[in-house]
This record gives C-alpha cells, sequence and structure tokens, in this order.
C-alpha cells in the first residue's frame, strides 16, 4: 500500500520555472488529504516557494504532509506550525572554496564546448547553497525558449563531461531542459528518497514516484533504479490524468 506519492517539479508539478497550474493546485490539495506528499528537485526553496507553496490553499494541518526536497534532497524543509512557516531540517552546503572550484569548472567547461550565449535571461551560474547549477539561457529564460535550445539533449551532454572531467570530485548532472547541475558526490534523487524514508520511516516499496525524466540518464532514472515503483509522465499537462487516477483508486 502507498503511504507516499513524491513528485519532480519541472515539467511534471508544473510546467518549467511557471506557476501550478489551478487544476493541480485543486488535485495536489486533495491527495495531501490521503498522502504524505514530497516534491524533489534541482531547483532551489525559493523556486519551490514561487512555483506553488505560495498558491496552495490548506490549513496548516495538512501542510504538515507536505515535505520539500530542494536541490536534489540535499536540503529538506518541513512545515512547522509553531513557527507558521517552513523549517530547513538540514542543508548539506559547500564551502567556499568548493564553490569556486565548482564555478570554475563550469566556466571553463561552457567555453571549451562553445556554448557560451550572449545576453542569457537572467544569470548563467546559480549559487544554490548545497548545488551549483548552470542554465544554458540563463535562469529566466522561457520554457519554450529552452525546449528548442537542445531537443536531443547533445548539447547538454558535452557541457557535462566537459566540466566532470575537471571536477570528478564532485557529482555533476544534466538536470533540466538547459541544466547542468553540481553537488557533492553520491547526490542524486535516489538519495533524496533514501533521506525520506529515514524521515518518514517508510519502505520504497510504500513510495510512488511521478516524473517527466524516468528513462536511463534522464535526473529522475535514479529513484526507479532504486526499485520504487515510478510513473512516468510526458508532461505537465499529463499529471493531472496521473492524479486523477490514483484518486479513484483510494476512493
Amino acid at each position: 500500500m502507498k503511504k507516499v506519492i513524491v513528485f519532480d517539479l519541472d515539467e511534471t508539478l508544473t510546467e518549467t520555472r511557471s506557476l501550478i497550474s489551478d487544476e493541480m493546485t485543486i488535485l495536489l490539495e486533495e491527495l495531501l488529504k490521503k498522502y504524505q506528499i514530497c516534491v524533489i528537485s534541482g531547483g532551489s526553496f525559493e523556486q519551490f516557494q514561487k512555483q506553488f507553496i505560495t498558491i496552495l490553499k490548506i490549513d496548516n494541518n495538512q501542510l504538515q504532509s507536505l515535505h520539500l526536497m530542494p536541490t536534489c534532497g540535499t536540503r529538506y524543509y518541513r512545515y512547522k506550525p509553531t513557527m507558521k512557516d517552513w523549517e530547513q531540517v538540514y542543508a548539506e552546503n559547500f564551502k567556499p572554496t568548493e564553490k569556486h572550484t565548482i564555478v570554475k569548472a563550469l566556466n571553463e567547461g561552457i567555453d571549451e564546448v562553445g556554448y557560451r550565449i550572449q545576453n542569457p535571461k537572467g544569470p548563467l551560474i546559480e549559487d544554490r547553497g548545497s548545488q551549483i547549477t548552470y542554465s544554458a539561457l540563463g535562469q529566466d529564460a522561457l520554457p519554450t525558449q529552452k525546449k528548442v535550445w537542445d531537443p536531443t539533449g547533445e548539447k547538454k551532454r558535452k557541457i557535462r563531461d566537459a566540466v566532470a572531467l575537471k571536477i570528478p570530485e564532485y557529482e555533476v548532472r544534466a538536470g533540466g531542459t538547459t541544466s547542468i547541475d553540481v553537488t557533492k558526490q553520491g547526490i542524486d534523487k535516489a538519495y533524496g528518497m533514501k533521506k525520506l524514508m529515514e524521515i518518514l520511516n517508510v519502505t520504497k516499496e510504500e513510495i510512488l514516484f511521478i516524473g517527466d525524466r524516468l528513462w536511463e540518464g534522464g535526473n529522475d532514472y535514479p529513484v526507479k533504479l532504486m526499485g520504487i515503483d515510478a510513473i512516468p509522465v510526458g508532461g505537465f499537462e499529463h499529471t493531472p490524468w496521473v492524479v486523477r487516477g490514483i484518486l479513484a483508486v483510494s476512493e
């Protein structure tokens, strides 16, 4: 029996770096009445707040069933009623010297493969504390722009490979549509799921994961590889259908 439903964020729960839809908000609120819900993504906590947390209209008791794992689970937030706010339970942040090494490798790798664009939409490299993220078109590029820049993923793979050779002591992964994420070694969404299992005292058989990149090489694939049941979606537009099915079965 499933006790926990886990969602990827971009292109699963919402469109990339966009607000959650009214339809998905209502469905998520219904799910929270029956399950523990976790959202895990390479994005920052601030991005979680912007895309869906502040939009939810649920009481404090239900918020306690929502678990937030930004930066692939290197940070964990849970709602604390006494604070009436989200509490950071842990954060596995980089040291300043580590950040310098990673940013230097990213800049060198981007220039080596020749994919540095002119006039990016926002910062190319973002310090998320426990993760450093490179966005090829800039952090604020529109989802439509991101989808056409690298439809096959070849550009992103070349950048990832070039950077990974420079900093083998770190985990370098192709993240979202145009992003490269750098974390400490061994950090991926499977790591986040293992932390969640410890926190909630559940087994992997009690978790259901929903994501858009469950294929081999996708950033959701490590969850599938560890044996957690997973439902792939073709994009955020398909997720409401999946959730309706879960709610219908649980009635």
